[in-house]
């Protein structure tokens, strides 16, 4: 099967859930295939398996979480949205990784950054507890160089300020003033939302 014919299987699949659970041994096997884009997709599909059904994909996380030291920027990209998805359906499963994706804060791809984010809102969703400690790495996102990664930093704010509204009201001026001074509309508008969500706590 061709990467091409093989990807489009794949895409199919993510939009089949019956198949989902039965298509793991399968699409784990994937993740040692030659070509790039397709370890991508299978480090995305399992991500949106292990998030319905994170027991499941447990005894691939360690496979999974290998691609955090990948040179390859999509493949950090992906494994940052992979375990954020698994760690969201069941912390405990990628715990054992869990602060190894703070190296991705400072990577120096925009894309790896905006992952490391977007799987942490993930995360935080059902397990808020645990970012008590980490603020100040979101702080620094919020001023980032990148339009789409000061884009989703507040989101992390909101996120967590609307669980736990403790860990994010030190940083609510800042918002405030971020949500004033930015240049970018839609930062502008998440800073705003990220304040709303302690507001109403």
């Amino acid at each position: 099967m061709s990467e091409a014919e093989l990807y489009k299987e794949l895409g199919i699949l993510t939009n089949d859930r019956r198949k989902w659970k039965e298509s793991i041994p399968y699409v784990s096997s994937l993740l040692t295939h030659e070509s790039v884009k397709i370890q991508a997709k299978a480090l995305w599909q399992l991500g949106e398996i292990g998030l319905i059904y994170p027991l499941l994909v447990k005894d691939a996380v360690p496979v999974i979480a290998s691609f955090c030291d990948s040179p390859i920027p999509l493949l950090r990209e992906r494994v940052a949205n992979s375990l954020g998805r698994i760690g969201r359906g069941n912390y405990h499963i990628i715990e054992p990784y869990w602060t190894n994706l703070f190296r991705f804060a400072s990577d120096e791809e925009a894309k790896v950054r905006l992952s490391f984010i977007w799987a942490s809102e993930n995360i935080a969703t059902n397990t808020p507890d645990i970012y008590e400690n980490y603020m100040s790495i979101f702080e620094k996102l919020l001023y980032d160089a990148d339009d789409k990664v000061r884009m989703e930093a507040p989101e992390i704010f909101r996120v967590l300020g609307k669980r736990r509204p403790e860990f994010v009201r030190p940083f609510v001026e800042q918002l405030q003033q971020i949500s004033e001074t930015d240049n970018n509309r839609v930062v502008r508008i998440h800073s705003l939302g990220a304040i709303k969500a302690i507001v109403s706590k």
